[in-house]
Parts: C-alpha cells; sequence; structure tokens
C-alpha cells in the first residue's frame, strides 16, 4: 500500500508550491531532490553574513496579486529594484534602454528628441525574421552592437540572426528615465536570501536531499499514489525522442576584502571579447554594509548531461521533440509533469508559481 499521496520529484520552487499547498490540504507528501540543498536554482548560501545567490542573479517580481499574496507567507521582501548597469569597451551605460542611455549615446535629452534620433537609426523591417532583424528594427546598428550582439552571442553561442525574437522582445525600451528592468507591480529580494523562503514553504513536509529519483525509480515510485515530476522530461522517457538542448552556465565567486567593488548588484558585460556576461555583487541584493564583498563572474557554457540545464534552446527542432515528449506525458497515469524542465520552457519565479497553481486545479 502506497505510504503517500504524492511523490514531488525536485524541491525548488515549483516542487515547493505543490507541495506546500497539497499539504494544506491534507494529503501526505514526500519531496525529493538529487542536489544536496532545497530551492533548486533560487538556492542562496550565506556565507560571513551574505546571501550569495548560487545560481545566478534571482529577483523575485510580479504583477499577479495571487503570487505576490503567496510568496510574502513565506518571506518579508524588500524594496530592491533591479537596475542592471552596461559596461561595453571600458564604458558603463544605464540599462535597460531609456532616456538615460539615449541621452549618454546621442545627448538627447527629451522623449520627443530621442524618438526622432531612434526613426533615423532604425532599419525598417515589416517582417523581421529573427533576433537581429527584430532589434535592428527597434533601435538600429549602433545600440545593437553596444547592448545586444556580444551579449546575445555570448549567452547562446549563437549568431543573434539564427535566434528567434521573442528572445529579445522582453527587453523594455523606454523613452523615459525609468531605468527599472521589470514593468511589474511589485519586486524584492526575500530578507534573509530564498534558501530560508522555501524552507518556511515546505516545513512540515517530509523531504529527502541527495536522493536520485533515477537511481531508485520503481521503489520511489511504489511509495505514492500519485507523482509529480519537475524534472527534465526527455530523461524521464529515456531520452527515446532524442536530447533536449540546453544553455548552461558556470560561476566564479569570489570575497574581496574592500566594502563595495562596482557599486550595483548586477554589471552586464556586453562586450565579445569579454568571456563571461555579468557581474553579480551580492550584497547590493539586500543593502548590506559590510567590510568585505563577495563577487560572481557569470560565464556562458555548453550543456552536456553533467551541468545544470539553465536555458531551454527553443528553436523550431527541440520544440517539435518537446511535442513528443509532452504527447507521452500526457498518457501516464497519476504522473504529472510541471515547472521549466518537464515543460522545456523558460520560467520567472512568479510564473514558476503560477503554473504550479494552475497544475493544483488538476490534480486529484
Amino acid at each position: 500500500m502506497a505510504k503517500y499521496d504524492y511523490l514531488i520529484i525536485g524541491a525548488g520552487l515549483f516542487g515547493a508550491t505543490i507541495a506546500q499547498q497539497l499539504t494544506k490540504k491534507g494529503f501526505k507528501v514526500l519531496v525529493i531532490d538529487q542536489r544536496p540543498h532545497l530551492g533548486g536554482n533560487c538556492y542562496t548560501e550565506a556565507k560571513d553574513g551574505i546571501n550569495i545567490h548560487k545560481y545566478g542573479a534571482h529577483i523575485f517580481h510580479t504583477s499577479n496579486d495571487q503570487v505576490w499574496q503567496y510568496v510574502n507567507q513565506f518571506a518579508r521582501f524588500n524594496h530592491y529594484v533591479n537596475r542592471p548597469k552596461v559596461h561595453y569597451q571600458n564604458k558603463i551605460y544605464s540599462f535597460p534602454i531609456n532616456l538615460m542611455t539615449l541621452y549618454q549615446l546621442w545627448n538627447v535629452t527629451t522623449p520627443e528628441q530621442a524618438q526622432k534620433k531612434l526613426d533615423t537609426v532604425k532599419i525598417p523591417n515589416p517582417n523581421p525574421q529573427n533576433l537581429e532583424e527584430w532589434i535592428l528594427s527597434q533601435v538600429g546598428r549602433e545600440i545593437y552592437e553596444i547592448f545586444i550582439k556580444g551579449y546575445t552571442t555570448k549567452q547562446w553561442d549563437r549568431d543573434p540572426k539564427e535566434l528567434p525574437s521573442f528572445i529579445i522582445k522582453r527587453l523594455p525600451i523606454r523613452l523615459t528615465f525609468d531605468d527599472n528592468y521589470f514593468n511589474d507591480c511589485y519586486q524584492g529580494i526575500p530578507i534573509g536570501g530564498y534558501t530560508s523562503m522555501i524552507q518556511k514553504m515546505l516545513e512540515g513536509i517530509e523531504l529527502k536531499l541527495n536522493t536520485d529519483f533515477f537511481s531508485d525509480r520503481k521503489n520511489l515510485t511504489s511509495q505514492a499514489k500519485h507523482m509529480v515530476f519537475t524534472g527534465k522530461i526527455d530523461k524521464y522517457f529515456n531520452y527515446c525522442h532524442q536530447e533536449l538542448e540546453y544553455r548552461s552556465l558556470r560561476f566564479e565567486t569570489e570575497k574581496l576584502s574592500i566594502p563595495d567593488f562596482q557599486g550595483n548588484a548586477v554589471i552586464n558585460y556586453t562586450d565579445a571579447a569579454v568571456p563571461y556576461t555579468r557581474i553579480i555583487e551580492h550584497k547590493h541584493f539586500e543593502f548590506l554594509t559590510t567590510d568585505h564583498t563577495y563577487v560572481t563572474h557569470e560565464y556562458p557554457d555548453t550543456w552536456t548531461t553533467k551541468k545544470i540545464p539553465y536555458y531551454p534552446v527553443n528553436n523550431d527542432a527541440n520544440t517539435q521533440i518537446y511535442q513528443k515528449y509532452q504527447t507521452l506525458a500526457q498518457k501516464e497515469k497519476n504522473v504529472f509533469f510541471g515547472g521549466r524542465l518537464a515543460e522545456y520552457k523558460y520560467y520567472d519565479m512568479d510564473d514558476t508559481i503560477e503554473a504550479a497553481f494552475n497544475l493544483l486545479k488538476r490534480l486529484p
């Protein structure tokens, strides 16, 4: 007889939300994760009073009232607003692209002047077919070269001509001095880090870390009536329709015996000659005053099965492969798939929670 009502594979934000809500409804739940810690890629590690974003910068932002009310049950959020800067050929620019950026480039001082300048540099294209063509049609060659081309090429290891335009359409382009990267109503960092928040979400729920589902699949599956799988969907089906592609990341973190390294949480390095895409200084996420600091250089990396998959490569070929796995998933009995790896989809954190809420409506 099954010991649990639900087995949740993955202790990241999606799995934690599912587990917390099911437990609240009275179900007996077991959560497992192959890593030695909970939180997935949101995991933060406390070092010398600073919470290190171990797997890259995570800024919570949402316009969904339900999601915002939900996360505030488990953490108090500070007033951090994401205002990254761009470093290109020894110059610092305001980012995302806004009126200050355009002033730095072209000395324009009003929205009207900025619009007139943009109209003269845009490369008209009524039907852009890729990322490069789309951004050139919006802001022209100079902005593309400074802010987009090198960074995108490094991040995806592909010429921007080979990438779909939806990747860049998330980037704000404003003719005001608003340099907030996001347009959402709510934004911040959980005080004390994401690890503390997710620990509170999983309070009272049985959790087994360092537990690989695929190493003990038959036994683990037999212990629960239902299962929610948040891992790689292609691996679940033993790669029967071949592997899906990802991009990975590599992080180099160091402690510096100075109070401040760069004066900002995130600075993007968009020059193609610089091997990393950004430097993160973690103390600025929580407005800390210390005599030391931790900085992380973030490098794009070719993905292999031994590395962490961060970004799905959502081109036509991979989309077709995923759809085949999705068809198989729909035929699985008592197994439900969700999250960025199981759905082969990039999710912001608020999208992850919203997707979990949607799956919960379908669970028996």
